[in-house]
Parts: C-alpha cells; sequence; structure tokens
C-alpha cells in the first residue's frame, strides 16, 4: 500500500505482484509497470485516470480467463478487479447484482441458496465478466438464453473517468454495445443479472464413444439435430480420457467423443428430451443421470487448469456435415497433447430467439460453436502444438458459417476477424466506440479501433 493514496497498488518487486499478474494462460507472462488492486468504482475511475495522464496502456483483470491474454499488460497498468468479490441475492425480485470479480463457481453458490441461477458459462473458475462481456455461452443458454440475454443493467467506468449506469433505458445504446462488446467501451464494476429457478438437482454428464465410432455417432447427432429438445443443453468434445478417478482405468489416455448433455427442466420429463441422444448409440461409458447444479457447472473445470500453456480459436459451423466432420476428425486424428481438445457446443433455442441487432452479440443462429483449444505445458516447445492448431483452422474454416465467438478471438488475429465477431452490429459498434472512447483507451480486447472504417 503506497502511502500517498488509499488506492491499493502493486509494483514489480512488491509482495503479491507476480501472483496477480499471472493469469489463467500460462503463456502470457507480461509485467506491468503497475497494478491496481480496484475495490469500488471509484478505484478504477482512479487507475483509468492515471493511466490516462501518463499514456499507459490498460488492462482489465477480472477472472483472469482471457485466453488472448487481455487481462494483463507489459509496462501498462493492470486494473485488478479479483478483490471486487460482492454477490447480493434477491430471490423474491429473482435478480442478483454482482461485481466483476466474481468467478462463476462463487456466483453459482450464492445464487443455489435460493434454488436460482445465471445461465452463465460451463468452467467454475471463469469469470463472470469477462464471459458476459463477449456473450456468455452455457449450459443453460438454449433454455434461458446467453448471459447477455439476462443482463439487465450494469455500472461502468468509461474511458472519460465517468461513473455511468446503463440500461434498458438509461444510456440504452451503451447497455446495447456492452452487451457483446462491452471491453471496448469501459470498465463494468457491476452486474444487475435476471435469474432463473434452477436445481438444486438437474440432469448431465458425458456419453463417452470410442473415437472410432464418432464419425457415426456425429453423423446420426447431424440427423437428430431438428429433433432435440429445445430446452436440452448439448457440447460434443473430443478429448482424451484424463487419468482421473470417475473414468475406468481402461478408458484412461484414449481419444473419445463426449457427448454431453444438460437438462435443467423438469426431471420427469429428462427422458423424453434424451431419447434423440440415447439413439446416436451404445457408449462406453453412460455419466449422465440426476447431477447437483453445482457439480454440472465444475464437471469441465478439469479440462482447463491453469497455469498450461495454450491457444484456441472457434468457428461457427452451420451444421455436422459429412465434410466438416471428416476434417474435424481427420485433424484432432493428430493432436500433440493429452489436454488438448476440441468442443462443439449447439446454439439455438432461446438463444435463437433474440434477434441479431438486439444486442451487439449477433451469431445467434449458427448451429454449432466449434472450439479447439490447444494446450502443452512450459517446459514444451510450442511449435507442434501450435501447428496442430493451424492445421484445425484450415480443416474447420472452410466449414465455417461466417460468424466467430468474440471471446475465443486471439491477439493475433486480424481486424477482419473482430469485424466477422460483431457481423452485420459492426457499423452500430463503431460509431458507439467513437462516441465512448474515441482514443482508444480500452483496446486489450477484441479491439474495435474507432479509426477503423465503417464497411
Amino acid at each position: 500500500m503506497h502511502a500517498t493514496t488509499t488506492i491499493e497498488t502493486l509494483s514489480p518487486g512488491d509482495p503479491g505482484y507476480d501472483e496477480t499478474r499471472r493469469i489463467w494462460n500460462g503463456a502470457i507472462d507480461r509485467r506491468p509497470s503497475l497494478i491496481v488492486r480496484a475495490r469500488n468504482a471509484d478505484d478504477v475511475r482512479w487507475a483509468v485516470l492515471h493511466a490516462r495522464d501518463r499514456d499507459l496502456e490498460i488492462a482489465v483483470r477480472g477472472g483472469g480467463h482471457s485466453a488472448a491474454g487481455h487481462s494483463v499488460t507489459d509496462g501498462g497498468l493492470m486494473i485488478d478487479l479479483s478483490p471486487m468479490k460482492h454477490v447480493d441475492v434477491d430471490p423474491v425480485t429473482r435478480r442478483a447484482r454482482v461485481e466483476p470479480g466474481v468467478l462463476l463457481g462463487e456466483l453459482d453458490r450464492a445464487t443455489q441458496e435460493h434454488g436460482l441461477a445465471v445461465p452463465a458459462g460451463t468452467v467454475s473458475h471463469t469469470g463472470v465478466a469477462g464471459l458476459t462481456l463477449g456473450g456468455g455461452i452455457g449450459w443453460l443458454m438454449r433454455k434461458h438464453g446467453l448471459t447477455i440475454d439476462n443482463l439487465l443493467e450494469v455500472e461502468i467506468v468509461t474511458a472519460e473517468g465517468d461513473v455511468v449506469r446503463a440500461n434498458a433505458d438509461e444510456e440504452p445504446e451503451l447497455f446495447w454495445g456492452v452487451r457483446g462488446a462491452g471491453p471496448n467501451l469501459g470498465v463494468v464494476t457491476s452486474f444487475e443479472f435476471q435469474l432463473h429457478p434452477v436445481g438444486p438437482l438437474v440432469a448431465g454428464g458425458p456419453l463417452l464413444f470410442p473415437f472410432e465410432q464418432a464419425a457415426e455417432v456425429l453423423a446420426r447427432l447431424h440427423a437428430v439435430q431438428g429433433e432435440l429438445h429445445s430446452e436440452l443443453g448439448l457440447a460434443a468434445v473430443l478429448l482424451t480420457v484424463p487419468p482421473a478417478p470417475t473414468f475406468p482405468p481402461e478408458l484412461h489416455g484414449r481419444r473419445m467423443l463426449a457427448i454431453v448433455p444438460a437438462w435443467a427442466g423438469d426431471l420427469e420429463h429428462v427422458d423424453r428430451a434424451l431419447a434423440p441422444i440415447r439413439a446416436l448409440g451404445e457408449p462406453v461409458l453412460d455419466g449422465f443421470g440426476p447431477i447437483p447444479w453445482l457439480a454440472l457447472q465444475s464437471m469441465l473445470d478439469q479440462t482447463a487448469p491453469h497455469g498450461l500453456h495454450q491457444r484456441n480459436f472457434a468457428e461457427h459451423l452451420d451444421s455436422l456435415g459429412t465434410d466438416a466432420v471428416d476434417g474435424l476428425l481427420a485433424g484432432f486424428d493428430e493432436v500433440t497433447h493429452p489436454m488438448a481438445h476440441v468442443a462443439l457446443t449447439l446454439l439455438g433455442g432461446a438463444v435463437e430467439q433474440v434477434a441479431p441487432t438486439a444486442t451487439a452479440f449477433p451469431h445467434r443462429d449458427g448451429a454449432w460453436v466449434a472450439w479447439t483449444i490447444g494446450m502443452w505445458r512450459p517446459e514444451e516447445d510450442p511449435e507442434p502444438h501450435e501447428r496442430w492448431i493451424a492445421s484445425m483452422r484450415d480443416a474447420l474454416r472452410p466449414h465455417a458459417a461466417g460468424g466467430v465467438y468474440v471471446n475465443a478471438i486471439g491477439a493475433d488475429e486480424p481486424n477482419a476477424r473482430v469485424r466477422a465477431a460483431f457481423g452485420p452490429n459492426w457499423a452500430r459498434l463503431l460509431q458507439l466506440k467513437r462516441a465512448w472512447d474515441p482514443e482508444n483507451v480500452f483496446r486489450l480486447n477484441a479491439n474495435i479501433d474507432p479509426d477503423s472504417e465503417a464497411l
């Protein structure tokens, strides 16, 4: 703590500096000149103005889960929001006010005390802030929409250092842009969410099929996709079975296809909803069944450990047609690390009931988000793993629907990919960026450069 201010700051060499600057992706090793440990909106405001006065690049860390490394800067100022952990749940109005340092698991534990949940994510140590501001894909989205579709209001610190409330009535245009392009427009210091009755018991879990059967199973899934219940969450994951006690030893180290349904409706109806999935084939492991919501939300945590080096990319696929699946499987057959995996997440349901221009997040009609995640240990040579990622990209891109999930955009991807993420909303977002951040103060993100062309 520096004597000249009540703001808690960390500089290189201070106790806690190295721990704070480290983020989820171990490949990112950057050293800010100053870290501000924010505890409220006034602290954030001070940090923004301090950085602007000294022409320092600003990075904003919520949960520190940015795969692209946007949470930390080299030589600039990091605003660390992780001390801001308060969650206030109103079970009567079914609303929650959430600070930006909260992780999904922390939010879930607070809301589940009242049998409620925010539709958000699949890994419990993801930050609520970053996930929300890029859209928010998760198990509940086909039933209750994306996380942004359940966002009612934000408090945001702007590039000018103003603390602004934005919702459907106050600053509605800013609120529109925050829902999908939020990091471009300021630092959100408070979220208000609509809650839904969920759990405490839901149904979910993986059905594991041998990799050799993956083409056949995915072809059947493609055929029955239109029959799936609109509220059934679903992912298909190509993975190497980890040596975890949840899996039989004879499956450890084997490449498999996991079909992972999630049902948060009436458990009396789960068998009917799951019938098309049961018809896909006979799994070698059937892990689907009643499960606490908190357990379902943390089930995939082991696929995303802190500290590994990683690189990823995502594409929207219209369907799991034969050519796309053949390319996907041929690529995964050459996977270079047992932690690397490909997750296909089904959109639709409540997601596509919202118009593409209703929020800044436009790609609601693509059938699948195909997310390739390469991982390797710090001591390993990254080159073969990066080559594998590139080969997967080459295999999938010819079958892509043209969109991309903004939270999966890498730091080194071209501006055209950012435009693709925002699609028909690009010109409107560009005007919004020019109005609220004309100097591009907030640029460590999937950046909408205010000097870009509208078309």
